[in-house]
């Protein structure tokens, strides 16, 4: 046996089996014993789950015609799992230089190489808006001297709390990237943070970090640094995400087509990359119904934590809808994500795709009321009369041009709201300027947000591309609230045939009450019922309605109208209309009430008490002034008075006890028993102005839209609406409430007025619709529109317009005397500081109490002793137009549509008929039977 195992051959037969004996019991270990685990870990090589971006709803007009979507955006991804540091590295260079070479954008690593120099991104960021506030600030290092000068240079008070100094800056408008909770800078805090998470000193340099983080990440030195930092690029992203076995890392986002065909052609070169197409928001009509739609943005308000992150799950990093529909039905569109199971080859990518593991939701699509093409129709012709409102030039229409008289070049916004009047569906809701929502849809930046701000923030009705006219804007309806006054009338007996002689004016005291044909013709209307009323919008008609009264002096015509009516009336068939509440729709709108008799008291309560506090250092003593709860009580007693309106004499008695400077008790006298306590009581002239649509009146279009629809439909008060569909689910939002009429009859009588305004020899927008072929119910109007326009820099004004304001005074004594009012305000300011009354401090200086124009102001009058008054100062301003209203309705006979145009300063009521005038058209199809005519005449003429 011996001798066997001595042969050599033997022994290697022996050696063979003994290995094949191990190998099969190892096999069997591997596939018996442990071949689930290895099985499994196999398959886990093999197969990966993948998030999948569950598709945002989709927002269509009621025809389908998609107005928000998504497209297909191509990003570039790295799985990470199965590939080795060696490989990493190599790609991580490949990758990045392929996207520097295509110029796309990606993503980064805060320390920057040039030229041999190593910078922190967050430095950079830093000295860059150093640089830009000028060069005292550019050697500036640290934040607290930077936050201390600009403290120092804009609020003059000493030792003023960090935190009621940042929100006094940030009324002025200064918001510097300083947390003054730790007095850093917003970058320098992120570098510290980023240095923190390798464990690194924030006083390191970039250069020894630089290689700190090399060695962490064993960089080999067969790269150079900006090899290795672009490896870092990728290296550090992956730390950030925190390391999830599978899951992908973006490296760049929204890269063109060109870009990643590129990269998918290098396949094998690129193991562990891959381009996926990601749905991004895309708005394909631009700036159409941009309003109604809203934007994007990201989470960024307490309350949208709270609702988004903390109850739906989302990701703070997530972009959500904040406006309009997108805001309003977030969580209907947002949908939700899934993942998937696929398979991936050697160079992780994908072979092979399985089931879902968890399949996404899409959002639910959400169909609107808007008309995709009444819609354009509605902007394009807003936009065009606008231009020609401002240069007084011709609105051209195939339905006849139209010629603006009168120049208005401030006419720079407006809104349109087409509505049916029989469901309350709103058809088209335009507003000039507008947007583009596509800039929002991955996130602003910071020029194009600039871009979309007024070019002057003085001014409160300057053009606003953001802002929704619409539904935000609340202004005196003019003659439009005429047809109110005139039903409330037929309501309470008054006949619509019934004449009175027009002498042109009504005269109450000193004041004159005068219809457009008096104030500027000095002429006069002659006989008028109802309808002529209308339809030359008779001021003095309506004014005789408030009261019900007609007086020898205001017409040749002494008969009384034979109805027992009052202001009261009328503003409650107001409220029976929908003005002054909101309207039921779906996104933002504001609504202010109708106005009442107490509200002017209260309103004129109010302004007194602001105007005495704005005066209180000029006219009451020290010993008032030494407390702000005495000086509280003081103003609080003298507006007491306002209810009882003491004597002028008696007036005067009380302001001696009550602390008022004895050569200032007269001066006080006057301005509060002339300025405000006489003006208190609701007078005839007040009910004669709410009448026709001026005085306390503030409604928005949308509120007007539904107001004509209720006349034109029979009285029915609908509940408007955006929204038709949400998903497979109807929207049933035709909620219709009967307006309680005395006699349905009368609205007949309203809109046989509101014709003649068309059709009438003088209807007031007779020339529009003339050739017209559909018959429109309309009414004009104007909003009165008082005040000045504030400049863009109120000193430049003061400066420039110095000589005319008075003729005695430099602009060297009004600098120095400027500068006394500023340094006795600023120790007025150090002593309620040092007094402990910070809070008074601040309201002060957030109300603009060391404003420099304010001061220069102020010192201007001084100088004058007081004989200068704010309306003198002011009078080189420019006065506000009156804003433009016409509102419609479509056809007469069988009404279906109501359009309302507010042209915001354009100066006449008629100047929005034409752009009412194309939406009509559009609605009713005429322009395509326009357009079929002419291609029929043409093919009759080729014929012949």
């Amino acid at each position: 046996m011996l001798k066997k195992l001595n042969d050599r051959n033997n022994q290697i037969i022996v050696s063979f089996i003994v290995i094949f004996v191990i190998f099969i019991l190892r096999l069997a270990v591997l596939t018996v014993v442990d071949g689930e685990k290895y099985r499994e870990i196999s398959e886990n090589r093999r197969k990966k789950n993948i998030p999948v971006i569950a598709k945002r709803g989709e927002i269509f007009d009621r025809n389908g015609e998609l107005l928000a979507g998504n497209k297909s955006s191509f990003t570039v991804q790295m799985l990470r799992s199965d590939l080795p540091n060696k490989n990493l590295n190599e790609i991580a260079i490949k990758i990045i230089d392929i996207l520097d070479n295509f110029n796309e954008k990606h993503i980064e690593f805060p320390i920057i190489i040039e030229n041999g120099k190593y910078y922190y991104s967050f430095d950079r960021e830093i000295e860059q808006w150093l640089k830009s506030k000028g060069k005292e600030y550019e050697n500036l290092k640290d934040a607290k001297a930077v936050f201390n000068k600009i403290v120092a240079e804009n609020i003059p008070i000493k030792n003023l709390d960090v935190y009621k100094a940042q929100e006094i800056l940030a009324y002025m408008g200064i918001t510097p990237p300083i947390s003054v909770k730790l007095m850093k800078f917003l970058p320098e805090i992120e570098k510290d943070n980023f240095l923190k998470s390798y464990g690194l000193d924030e006083k390191i340099s970039a250069r020894e970090a630089f290689k700190k983080i090399r060695e962490k990440f064993k960089i080999s030195t067969k790269y150079t640094d900006e090899e290795a930092r672009k490896i870092l690029i990728i290296r550090h992203a992956l730390k950030e995400q925190g390391y999830k076995k599978y899951k992908p890392l973006k490296i760049a986002s929204g890269i063109s087509e060109k870009t990643a065909i590129y990269i998918e052609e290098l396949g094998m070169e690129l193991p562990g990359i891959s381009v996926v197409i990601e749905p991004i928001r895309y708005y394909p009509n631009k700036e159409l119904a941009a309003h109604v739609i809203g934007y994007l943005g990201k989470i960024s308000r307490e309350s949208e934590i709270e609702k988004y992150v903390k109850k739906n799950g989302y990701l703070k990093s997530d972009i959500i809808g904040k406006t309009g529909i997108e805001g309003k039905y977030e969580l209907e569109l947002k949908g939700k994500n899934g993942c998937k199971s696929v398979e991936v080859d050697a160079y992780g990518r994908t072979v092979k795709e399985y089931e879902y593991v968890n399949k996404p939701i899409s959002g639910k699509d959400i169909y609107l009321t808007i008309d995709a093409n009444l819609q354009r129709t509605a902007q394009e012709s807003l936009k065009k009369a606008l231009e020609a409102i401002q240069r007084g030039g011709v609105f051209k229409s195939k339905w006849g041009d139209y010629r603006y008289s009168e120049a208005f070049k401030n006419a720079k916004s407006g809104a349109v709201v087409a509505v049916n009047v029989k469901t309350g569906e709103v058809l088209a809701l335009a507003n000039y300027p507008s947007y583009d929502p596509n800039l929002f849809a991955t996130g602003i930046s910071s020029e194009d947000w600039a871009r979309l701000q007024p070019e002057n923030k003085r001014d409160p009705i300057a053009p606003r591309p953001l802002y929704n006219i619409a539904t935000l804007t609340a202004v005196q309806p003019g003659s439009t609230f005429k047809m109110i006054t005139g039903l409330a009338g037929l309501e309470k007996g008054l006949d619509p045939n019934r004449k009175f002689y027009d002498v042109g004016y009504l005269k109450r005291g000193n004041k004159t009450f005068g219809s457009w044909k008096w104030n500027l013709y000095r002429t006069s209307h002659g006989y008028v019922d109802l309808y002529k009323a209308l339809e030359e919008s008779v001021n003095t008609y309506f004014f005789n309605l408030s009261n019900g009264q007609i007086n020898a002096r205001d017409s040749k015509d002494n008969k009384p109208l034979g109805i027992d009516i009052n202001i009261g009336d009328i503003l409650e068939y107001a409220k029976k209309f929908g003005l002054g509440e909101k309207t039921g729709i779906e996104i933002g709108e504001v609504s202010y009430g109708v106005p009442t008799p107490n509200k002017k008291a209260l309103t004129i309560k109010t302004l007194l008490k602001r105007k005495l506090k704005s005066i209180a250092k000029d006219y009451f003593t020290e010993e008032v002034l030494s407390s702000k709860e005495k000086l509280n009580e003081v103003i609080d007693k003298i507006v007491s008075w306002a209810d009882e309106n003491p004597k002028r004499y008696e007036i005067a008695n009380r302001m001696k006890k009550i602390g008022v400077k004895e050569e200032k008790i007269n001066e006080l006298t006057d301005l509060v028993k002339y300025s405000y306590y006489n003006q208190m009581k609701f007078r005839e002239g007040d009910g004669f102005n709410l009448a026709i649509g001026q005085g306390a009146h503030a409604y928005t279009p949308i509120q007007m839209a539904r107001y004509i629809s209720a006349i034109a439909n029979g009285g029915y008060l609908n509940k408007l609406t955006l929204v038709k569909k949400i998903g497979n689910e109807e929207i049933n939002n035709n909620k219709k409430v009967k307006i309680k009429l005395v006699n349905d009859e009368n609205l007949k009588h309203i809109m046989k007025g509101m014709l003649q305004v068309t059709q009438g020899d003088k209807g007031t927008a007779r020339k529009v619709f003339k050739k017209f072929p559909v018959l429109v119910g309309a009414k004009t109007g104007t909003a009165e529109k008082s005040g000045k326009i504030p400049p863009k820099d109120e000193v430049e004004y003061l400066k420039k317009h110095l000589k005319y304001i008075s003729k005695n005074l430099s602009l060297d004594m009004v600098e120095k005397e400027s500068k006394k009012i500023y340094e006795s305000r600023k120790k007025e300011l150090e002593k309620l500081q040092k007094e402990g009354k910070t809070d008074e401090v601040v309201n002060k200086l957030t109300k603009g109490y060391i404003d420099e124009g304010n001061i220069m102001r102020e010192a201007i009058k001084k100088l004058s002793n007081y004989k200068i008054t704010n309306e003198m100062i002011d009078r080189f301003k420019e006065n506000y137009d009156n804003f433009s209203w016409f509102v419609s309705f479509a056809p007469y006979e069988d009404p279906q549509i109501a359009v309302v145009v507010l042209l915001v300063q354009g100066g006449h009521g008629g100047y929005g008929a034409p752009i009412a005038r194309e939406v009509i058209a559009e609605y009713l199809g005429l322009n395509k039977e326009v357009s079929d005519n002419i291609s029929s005449n043409e093919q009759k003429t080729e014929s012949e």
